[in-house]
């Protein structure tokens, strides 16, 4: 399973579990009463296939049937979508040569069913006081909201840091796109530090799919920081890949999301995504953006109008240089556009090189 994909099921995971739910009250209670439990969600024939025993209730799902059921010894299965119970007190055999690296029984019993049926299976451990989320291959232990907002205020104090080195960052890159002078070295660096970003926010929200409620101060902190950034990157690969077709520009996001930290920081292994030999990554040559990111800059400017304007001139210089006239010819885009186009790009220039002094 890939890393990403992985990434996103824990995602999906902590949704269903995250406090507020009425599943995760109903776990809390079961928690409470120390009287442990095994919950298996979702109900098919790989999962019949290692009940045994118990007795059907399909009933309306509610926290406290959960933790009057949880009373007893065998496992409870509910509905996909966790709205009914559907059996209590089964006994659950799953095939014992599937490896485990529990050593309780529950534990081990629940590690053994997520990975023959691929259903999401909870235990909630009887002394040690820990509800453990297994599906598949994979194993979360949940922790204490405490201990989560804690990670969460720091993983948002590295963010603000982080977004405020990438912004001036990205001030440099523009400034250096109108002044012609960028290379495929101060590209990749960009691009390190666009996907730090990304990672940091995917990390922060797996914090508030975990927190749940009470995790909206969390992620209206994070809104703020980041809301926009993987249109921000979009731009940046239109602008700079080989091949800007949006195919393309969703391999390159793809790559990334599947690059290690080391492979991230590999200034060959970026330079291969973008569809440059690997000579080019230490390769002082002049490269020349083709201009969507400065364009959407430019406010009012339509999609259609930006894209017309890069297949006419091709690159950012052409662009910056071309007359009121040469801005007219192109479709969508009347006198009155195109001395906005240039009065627009004038003033973002201006403004950017004040900002590079900052």
């Amino acid at each position: 399973m890939k890393e990403s994909t992985q990434a996103e099921k824990m995602n999906e995971l902590l949704r269903l579990v995250a406090p507020g739910t009425a599943f995760r009250d109903g776990l809390e209670n079961v928690l409470r009463a120390k009287t442990g439990g095994l919950i298996v969600v979702g109900y098919s024939p790989e999962v019949m296939e290692v009940v045994e025993g118990g007795f059907s209730i399909n009933c309306d799902f509610s926290p406290n049937y959960l933790y009057e059921l949880a009373k007893m010894d065998g496992a409870i299965i509910l509905s996909e979508d966790l709205k009914r119970i559907l059996y209590a007190n089964t006994q659950l055999i799953p095939d014992s040569s599937i490896s485990s690296s529990e050593t309780g029984i529950r534990h081990r019993t629940a590690e053994r069913v997520a990975k023959q049926t691929g259903k999401l299976v909870v235990s909630i451990s009887q002394r040690r006081n820990i509800i453990t989320l297994y599906q598949g291959g994979l194993r979360y232990a949940l922790k204490e909201i405490g201990v989560i907002l804690t990670k969460a205020n720091q993983a948002i104090q590295t963010l603000e840091k982080y977004r405020a080195v990438l912004n001036q960052t990205l001030t440099n890159l523009t400034a250096s796109e109108f002044e012609e002078l960028v290379t495929i070295p101060e590209v990749i660096n960009v691009i390190q530090r666009v996907e730090m970003v990304i990672r940091i926010k995917m990390e922060i929200k797996r914090f508030i799919n975990e927190l749940g409620t009470e995790g909206r101060l969390i992620s209206m902190q994070m809104e703020e920081l980041v809301s926009n950034m993987e249109e921000e990157a979009w731009l940046l690969y239109k602008d700079y890949a080989k091949d800007d077709s949006d195919e393309a520009i969703r391999e390159i996001i793809l790559g990334l999301k599947r690059s290690t930290d080391d492979e991230l920081l590999d200034d060959n292994h970026i330079t291969r995504l973008l569809g440059y030999p690997t000579s080019a990554a230490t390769s002082e040559e002049l490269i020349s953006p083709r201009g969507y990111r400065v364009l959407n800059k430019i406010p009012r400017l339509p999609n259609v109008i930006i894209h017309n304007l890069v297949e006419r001139f091709g690159e950012l210089p052409n662009i910056l240089t071309a007359t009121i006239e040469e801005l007219d010819e192109v479709d969508g885009i009347g006198e009155v556009r195109a001395r906005a186009i240039k009065e627009g790009l004038k003033r973002l220039q201006e403004q950017v090189f004040i900002d590079r002094q900052i």
